[in-house]
């Protein structure tokens, strides 16, 4: 079932098994039973560690269980976990057959000290395609192995249709934890650890707190805080990162494909290879943290303090924000009221769940017409809304649109509401801008790709910001505060790419480094 290279190199990793593993199926007479059998057969005969049994008896079929010597089943894949989840079999396995995870021994002390007042079981509803679930899905699936009051179910929604519909889920991942609503979209590890450990937030902020000043404290790790990082580490001063996650939007990026010596690759990964490649020169890197506000220094030269929404401080001789954007709002009536319940901002990640159905996009740049066409693959029919009388476009994607024929475009198109009825999204109003003629499209998803906000509203009036919210700097990446920098995309560089991100980092943590020699502090 495995092509030959994924083969030889699952082989390999199941020689690091330390305990046996019996892989508890429960299949039914339908064609992907026959497929989940196949898989788990094929996976068995890797190690003499792994038993295949077909003797489950789970609600959920095909669903297996990763049993362990004890008879315990804490984790369960009610799914074929491959495509972007099969690299959290491969976890799965590794960490059931007892080899370590890639944690800090802190974070797998917090799991195994978790003691919920009940037992907390977790289904995680995810698709194959969607690039965001596995960190939700390695996370819980560490947590249920390392802690015997968790259990996992992980759930393919494409798999399981009548349970999306039933939940009315139109976003992956969703976690539901002891059968309510516990999170929708990517979380980390440590973000589930902080909202089921009660005590996470004080003892963070205590720890932050207690941290020495930094020379140089980047906040934000996408590429543009990673890059500003690797550069002022690279001076030998004492530099942290500060960030919610490591990657930042990179990580809701499918394919790149235009960074210079990189020929492809995905955000997830390249987020991996920046985090990876900060760590290796010693930054303190601070994630799952978000900054509430910063005080300037009294005087040039002075400390910069950071105030953390957990209540915790740091302190630096220079700053560099590096907090990037979001996926703009079209600011519609309707639009948040059915967010996750059929307006959504990822295709990749929920695009299979409209599978058969029609929806829209609103949006005429690569990143819509991308949308676009990829979903035409999945849906019934898309709807696709550009503003302005021009799809923007690369051309060859257009002309790749207007060849689909399961595609209508309406240019020069104001969307003036998103419908729902029943809790979720039944259609969308738009104008035609040209004659004023309004229309309404029956549809059962939305998706938004038009554009980026910065990530900036935090900071209120601490460093001069354009009537966009984007941080004005000049060419070394200062701004009006001395001693405080940014970069990236929430400043205003006018092009907003990963290269040019990652550019501008360097250049701040450049700007930082001179102005920390001029003042004689380092």
């Amino acid at each position: 079932m495995l092509d030959a290279d994924i083969s030889a190199q699952l082989q390999q990793y199941m020689t690091m098994l330390r305990r046996p593993i019996t892989l508890t199926a429960t299949l039914g007479s339908d064609a992907k039973s026959a497929e989940m059998r196949d898989l788990l057969q094929e996976v068995a005969g890797m190690s003499d560690k792994i038993t295949f049994s077909a003797e489950g008896s789970d609600a959920r079929a095909p669903s297996f269980a990763l049993t362990r010597p004890d008879g315990e089943q804490h984790l369960r894949f009610a799914a074929i976990p491959l495509g972007h989840e099969f690299t959290s079999l491969v976890l799965a396995l590794l960490w059931t057959g007892g080899h370590p995870p890639k944690v800090s021994e802190e974070t797998l002390a917090q799991i195994k000290s978790l003691r919920p007042a009940q037992e907390m079981h977790f289904e995680v509803y995810m698709s194959l395609s969607c690039h965001n679930c596995p960190d939700v899905v390695q996370a819980l699936t560490l947590m249920s192995i390392y802690n015997p009051l968790i259990k996992t179910t992980i759930i393919d929604g494409g798999l399981f249709q009548k349970e999306i519909e039933e939940r009315e889920i139109m976003g992956v991942p969703a976690i539901y934890l002891n059968g309510q609503m516990f999170g929708s979209g990517r979380m980390t590890l440590e973000e589930i650890l902080q909202k089921v450990d009660t005590g996470a937030a004080a003892r963070d902020a205590e720890k932050l707190s207690a941290k020495e000043p930094f020379e140089v404290l980047v906040i934000g790790g996408g590429p543009a805080g990673a890059s500003a990082a690797i550069y002022t580490a690279r001076k030998g001063i004492r530099t942290g990162v500060v960030a919610e996650r490591f990657g930042g939007q990179v990580n809701d990026t499918l394919e790149i494909a235009n960074y210079p010596g990189v020929i492809e690759t995905n955000g997830p990964a390249y987020a991996a290879q920046l985090e990876q490649h900060v760590r290796s020169y010693g930054v303190d890197i601070m994630t799952a943290q978000r900054v509430a506000a910063i005080v300037p220094p009294e005087k040039t030269g002075g400390l910069i303090t950071v105030q953390l929404e957990n209540g915790g401080t740091l302190q630096s001789r220079t700053l560099i924000l590096a907090t990037g954007a979001r996926w703009r709002n079209v600011g519609v009536p309707g639009e948040q009221e059915y967010k996750t319940r059929g307006v959504a901002y990822c295709p990749h990640c929920d695009g299979p769940l409209f599978k058969g159905k029609d929806v829209a996009v609103i949006g005429g740049g690569n990143s819509g017409v991308e949308a676009a066409i990829d979903l035409a693959g999945v849906v019934r029919h898309v709807t696709v809304l550009e503003y302005n009388a021009e799809m923007k476009a690369d051309a060859v994607l257009v002309q790749k649109l207007r060849s689909l024929p399961n595609v209508t475009i309406h240019a020069n198109a104001q969307t003036t509401e998103i419908t729902g009825a029943g809790g979720k999204v039944n259609g969308l109003n738009f104008k035609h801008r040209a004659s004023g003629k309004e229309e309404q499209v029956p549809l059962e998803g939305v998706f938004v790709q038009i554009g980026l906000v910065p990530n900036t509203e935090w900071l209120g009036n601490a460093v001069e910001r354009n009537r966009f919210g984007e941080i004005v700097v000049d060419a070394r990446g200062a701004t009006n505060v001395p001693g405080i920098f940014a970069a990236g995309d929430c400043t205003t560089a006018p092009y907003k790419q990963i290269v040019v991100a990652a550019g501008s980092g360097a250049t701040a943590a450049l700007g930082a480094f001179d102005y920390i020699i001029r003042c004689g502090a380092h």
